[in-house]
């Protein structure tokens, strides 16, 4: 009975991605591939090294190469100044993309048509017999070996030619370079050329706008009527307008500021006729011949008084009298002086009036005469400001007109100067001498041996790479990654197994190795499980991989170790164990077996049979019905198992393939243990991954694989075996 699946050890076991290590191809392994296929490595280099050695004949004595060399010396890509001694420096990344483009230009289709047109290149055998004439033919030749390098460091382009004939590869280079140098002269001078024509007409129109400018400058100066335009104003000149104009305004402000200086006197003379008499008044008063007759009669009268008082007394007749006519003379000299007072305040009032008005008079006519100079200042100004704009323009054009006339001069010089073009011819192209260093036979014999052996190492690689078939323990542990717990080497390679059944190897060839494999597996299987197991479940992923030896001989070996074994053919479409083991059944299917105890047809006893070998009873699987796999899933198979545990040491079951039927999983789920057999010859990869997979589905407890029918190929382990195997059995068999 299957024991519990949570028990340690017995739990089916992960399987992860495997590792970049695992994975990779180990030195030992390619070299055990390389010889696995040394036969035909050596072959492949065998047919290289005469394949480049008759290609080196063939090439030497019908293709012959010859390869031409020139250079073009390259000047830095700048206009120079012939009239500047200092040279400008230019980058050297410049100038190596000058000739980068230079070379370009060289190998364009343009050129090579122009060299192709060329009656020296017509009339060369290479272009009238190696081309027949075609001229697309010969300009993807030219493409293909026509060469144009520009150095880096260097100012040259290496310019070189390879073709069948010497003198025909100097005469192509030396043409290419002719005409390239001439091309691109004539193209560099063109542009020169082009320029100066340009700054010639420039100079033409600049010449006739300098005439336009001075025609405008005589118009102006007879449009205006005013002379002296040409002299501009300053300090040492000035027009007669602006002076006559400059004395007006001079004039004006005097005039302006003598009516200022009245208009303040007659507020002043107005003042002292409305005000008090001032002493200016009445000097004046004191001048006038009355008063000064007046004032003599006061002073003789006012003597008189003097007189008559001393003489007479205050109250005498004469006194009274006499002062009486001095207060007479009194008031006569007062209204004498009002009267003179008011009569030269008013004089000077109305004079300055008068003044006044002749100023204002006079000013009024300066404004109008500063007014009509204000005009001719104004029409000066502007014949002066249109003259000047005129010639200023003069004036430009005459001075581009002499950086014209420079340039023109450069341009001449440029034209004439050999180094204009910026490509120079170092020398023609010598005829080659020898040929080019592809046709030497040391490179081409040993380039074809070893491009042989590099496609024969390809081939053997690839002759392994394609081949998916689980046939090493590597392929298992790198592809499959479950434990391997036996190899069974191929039987037609062990001579002790020639005239024994591979049933019954272990059995009748114990000493071989193939039964030493056997039982190698039995220690391995009873090792890999963390407890000891009872039922093993033996199955594969396609029919015809071997589990039926490998059940019967793996039986065998547990029968050995003297313990009882009951061995079941599970595999109820298409049984074998009936006839593994003819000897001792009837090979007639119609027998008791597997199928009749589940179809309770008969009893537990009555279904096992023994075997010759002692310890191992079968069980076939009977006769033939229409359902197998609803009877293996029912309960008697689950009852037959702990039957089977209960008497027999060890439970083998062989299967159906796991991805034709779905018999085997249903056994799977019943057993201890499933140990997966892959056929070395047939199991690929992708079926035993499919297989495992299935398997784990279902929860089988797979602890490992057989390798079955492992040949000893070249770089492995097994032919190593069989002889070490031979040798230490050697001793045992003399005895």
């Amino acid at each position: 009975m299957k024991s519990d699946p949570t028990v340690a050890g017995r739990m089916p076991k992960a399987r992860g991605t495997p590792s970049a290590s695992d994975a990779a191809l180990t030195p030992k392994e390619a070299l055990g591939m390389l010889r696995r296929h040394l036969w035909l490595t050596f072959f492949m280099v065998v047919l290289g090294g005469a394949a480049g050695s008759g290609g080196w004949y063939l090439v030497h004595r019908y293709l012959p190469l010859y390869r031409a060399e020139t250079a073009i010396k390259v000047l830095p890509p700048i206009d120079t100044d012939p009239m500047n001694i200092v040279v400008a420096q230019v980058q050297q990344d410049i100038r190596y993309g000058h000739r980068v483009s230079l070379a370009n230009l060289m190998k364009s289709q343009s050129s090579l048509q122009s060299l192709l047109q060329r009656d020296e290149v017509r009339a060369t055998k290479w272009y009238r017999q190696t081309m027949n004439g075609d001229a697309v033919k010969a300009l993807r030749y030219l493409e293909r070996n026509l060469v144009a390098f520009p150095h880096r460091e260097a100012e040259h382009i290496q310019v070189s030619m390879t073709c069948g004939g010497a003198s025909e590869a100097a005469l192509l280079v030396n043409q290419m370079v002719n005409l390239f140098i001439s091309r691109h002269a004539e193209t560099e001078k063109g542009d020169v050329r082009d320029k100066l024509a340009d700054v010639t007409q420039r100079q033409n129109a600049v010449q006739q706008e300098i005439r336009q400018s001075e025609a405008d400058l005589a118009n102006v100066t007879r449009r205006t009527g005013i002379t002296d335009l040409d002299r501009p104003a300053g300090r040492y000149f000035q027009h007669t307008i602006t002076l006559r104009l400059n004395d007006l305004d001079r004039q004006e402000s005097d005039l302006s500021l003598a009516i200022r200086q009245f208009e303040a006197e007659m507020g002043n003379l107005r003042q002292l006729a409305e005000g008090p008499i001032t002493a200016q008044i009445r000097q004046v008063v004191e001048q006038d011949p009355v008063m000064v007759a007046l004032a003599q009669q006061l002073a003789v009268l006012e003597a008189q008084l003097q007189g008559w008082l001393t003489k007479f007394g205050e109250t005498h007749r004469q006194v009274l009298k006499t002062r009486e006519q001095i207060g007479e003379t009194r008031a006569k000299r007062e209204q004498r002086r009002q009267e003179i007072a008011e009569q030269t305040r008013r004089a000077n009032l109305l004079n300055a009036r008068d003044g006044l008005r002749v100023l204002e008079e006079r000013l009024a006519e300066l404004q109008k005469l500063r007014t009509a100079a204000l005009e001719e200042q104004k029409k000066l100004d502007d014949a002066r400001s249109e003259y000047e704009r005129v010639l200023k323009v003069r004036d430009e054009r005459i001075e581009t007109l002499n950086q014209i006339k420079m340039q023109i001069e450069k341009y001449r010089i440029l034209l004439e100067d050999p180094e204009t073009p910026k490509v120079q011819e170092v020398g023609p192209a010598p005829e080659p001498l020898e040929m080019v260093l592809s046709r030497n036979l040391l490179l081409w014999a040993p380039g074809g041996t070893l491009i042989g052996l590099i496609l024969g190492l390809s081939l053997a690689l690839l002759v392994e790479m394609l081949n998916d078939l689980v046939r090493t323990p590597s392929d298992v542990r790198r592809f499959l990654r479950i434990p391997l717990l036996g190899v069974i080497p191929d039987a037609y390679e062990d001579r002790a197994v020639d005239d024994v059944a591979l049933c019954d190897v272990v059995q009748e060839a114990p000493d071989s190795l193939l039964g030493e494999s056997y039982r190698r597996c039995r220690t391995h299987l009873e090792l890999s499980a963390g407890q000891p197991f009872k039922t093993v479940l033996i199955t594969s992923g396609q029919a015809g991989d071997g589990k039926t030896s490998m059940a019967c001989n793996l039986a065998a070996a547990f029968a050995a170790k003297y313990e009882r074994v009951l061995l079941i053919d599970g595999n109820l479409r298409q049984p074998s164990l009936h006839i593994a083991f003819s000897s001792e059944q009837d090979d007639d299917r119609g027998q008791v077996g597997l199928t009749s105890f589940l179809a309770g047809e008969c009893t537990y006893p009555q279904a096992i049979r023994p075997s010759r070998t002692a310890g191992l009873d079968l069980m076939v699987a009977g006769p033939v019905v229409p359902n197998p796999a609803e009877l293996l899933a029912g309960p008697r198979m689950k009852e037959l198992i702990e039957h089977a545990v209960q008497e027999y040491d060890r439970v083998i079951l062989d299967s159906p393939p796991v991805l034709l039927v779905s018999d085997a999983k249903i056994l799977a789920k019943l057993a201890d243990a499933s140990l997966l057999v892959l056929n070395a010859a047939t199991t690929k990869r992708g079926a035993a991954e499919r297989t495992i997979f299935e398997l784990e589905e279902v929860g089988a407890n797979l602890v490992g694989c057989v390798l079955f029918g492992a040949e000893a190929m070249k770089g492995g382990y097994f032919r190593q075996q069989f002889r070490a195997y031979r040798r230490y059995l050697k001793p045992q068999r003399a005895r």
